[in-house]
């Protein structure tokens, strides 16, 4: 990713670069699709952020990432 676009999200989120970085490399070092590896960045993501996701959210996020459908342009999402 380039730095603008981590710029973007830490501005956003208030999430350092350092710490989605670390989670990138989670997920590039792991199965992307691994059920456990996706929960386990999700956890992460929410107590970085101090927002809360349900159970029920966690399973449609898996989901979505194990069925191919994040939007191919992810900057467009900040």
């Amino acid at each position: 990713m380039n730095d603008e676009i981590l710029d973007k999200v830490e501005k956003r989120t208030k999430v350092k670069k350092e710490t989605i970085i670390d989670l990138a490399k989670k997920l590039s070092d792991g199965n992307m699709k691994d059920e456990s590896t996706l929960r386990e960045v999700i956890e992460s993501l929410s107590k970085a952020t101090g927002k809360s996701v349900s159970d029920e959210t966690k399973d449609k996020i898996i989901k979505t990432i194990q069925d191919d459908k994040i939007p191919g342009n992810v900057d467009k999402m900040f």
